[in-house]
């Protein structure tokens, strides 16, 4: 079906931050697959630890106890300060488990139909719950009626959630990205404090809070998770994309109050949880560990935006760089329409986001090198972009 908008090339190899078209042009990845292949492409040890998992099992019934699931699952615990995770295939999978959990809290409250708090910009799937979920007109035309039971409130703005907890309400979570990734690399201006009034209101309140860390999480921001730069802890953080380096996998991980509403046959998935995902997930956090990737996401990301800086400190067509980690986001002043197929001809990948963001999310593994390479080409490329305009 022609559901996505190709551009005209093709990959048949990787290697690093690099790709190899089909006719043998390297191409520099800024874009990880959006976010996906954290240990870039090929990566010997990787490579190593699949090939054999994929001799041995790759798929066996959640009838049976899967031993790497229950290592994966106590990892993540490990990380994450929580208790158990749901393992699924995709982020929009790993955000359904999480609303349903936060109907099932509303049930338990007493409350006939719960209600979730979202936030404008958000972007947390396309199924139909999570495509109701999200903040964009864009994603959500066309697939009406939308499911009910999310009320709507501005991204970084407590007064509006204390508005709607001063009445009578039936809510019984938030969910909220603690960056959004889709709606235009979105931090919030006092991190701290707003993960901090959201954890305060929920506990007054006796509402779930869960932080949607698709795109976020997996050391993309410079910590395992993006509120770990903060000093709250969510009752629910969702993950998938950088999880497995390229695996299809997603992780629904919550605290012990959130997991013990969930019960045998009240959720499931035929794939998640697989044991070629979860060992892909334990040797992505392996080497992680191992190449000390949390500090090269930080590094690597001031980087290239001090480079960035420095050649377009006076340009007004820039209206800010944002950054945390390795997920940038740079706002042009006009819609950005053509500039990845631009930066294509310059051999970068990147990806246009809300319109008018370049949204760079290189592989975590990314060095000195290769992180100034990407601040010189995206130069280059809004430098042709502007004369053209």
């Amino acid at each position: 079906m022609s559901t996505y908008k190709r551009l005209p090339i093709s990959f048949k190899r990787g290697e690093g931050v690099w790709l190899q078209s089909k006719n043998g042009d390297k191409y520099l990845d800024a874009l990880s697959g959006i976010a996906v292949n954290t240990l870039g492409y090929s990566h010997p040890k990787f490579v190593e630890v699949m090939a054999e998992q994929i001799k041995n099992l790759i798929h066996i019934s959640n009838v049976y106890n899967i031993e790497e699931q229950c290592l994966l699952g106590k990892e993540l615990a490990n990380l994450s300060k929580l208790y158990s995770t749901f393992f699924c295939n995709s982020g929009c999978e790993a955000n359904e488990a999480a609303i349903k959990i936060a109907r099932l809290h509303g049930h338990a409250l007493g409350i006939q139909n719960p209600e979730i708090i979202v936030m404008d910009n958000a972007f947390h799937g396309r199924t139909m719950a999570t495509l109701s979920a999200s903040g964009s007109r864009k994603v959500q035309a066309g697939f009406e009626p939308l499911m009910s039971g999310f009320l709507r409130v501005p991204f970084d703005n407590i007064e509006a959630i204390q508005e709607i907890a001063n009445k009578k309400n039936k809510v019984s979570a938030i969910l909220v990205e603690p960056v959004q990734g889709e709606g235009g690399i979105n931090i919030p201006h006092n991190f701290e404090a707003y993960l901090k009034d959201l954890r305060n209101i929920c506990d007054k309140n006796n509402w779930l809070l869960i932080f949607d860390e698709v795109q976020c999480g997996v050391g993309r921001t410079g910590k395992w998770f993006a509120h770990q730069h903060s000093s709250i802890k969510p009752d629910i953080v969702t993950l998938a994309k950088g999880l497995a380096s390229g695996v299809p996998i997603g992780a629904c991980i919550a605290n012990e109050k959130a997991s013990t509403l969930m019960s045998s046959g009240k959720h499931g998935s035929t794939f998640g949880g697989n044991p070629l995902a979860m060992i892909a997930g334990l040797t992505t956090i392996k080497i992680m560990k191992e190449d000390n990737l949390l500090d090269n996401a930080v590094s690597k990301g001031q980087l290239i935006c001090s480079q960035l800086k420095k050649h377009f400190d006076q340009n007004d067509k820039i209206v800010s760089i944002r950054y945390m980690g390795l997920m940038i986001g740079i706002d042009l002043s006009h819609p950005c329409r053509g500039l990845v197929e631009l930066a294509l001809e310059n051999k970068l990948l990147i990806n246009v986001t809300s319109d008018k963001t370049i949204r760079l999310l290189p592989p975590l593994i990314i060095n000195n090198d290769e992180a100034k390479l990407v601040a010189k080409k995206l130069v280059k490329t809004i430098d042709e972009f502007h004369k053209k305009a």
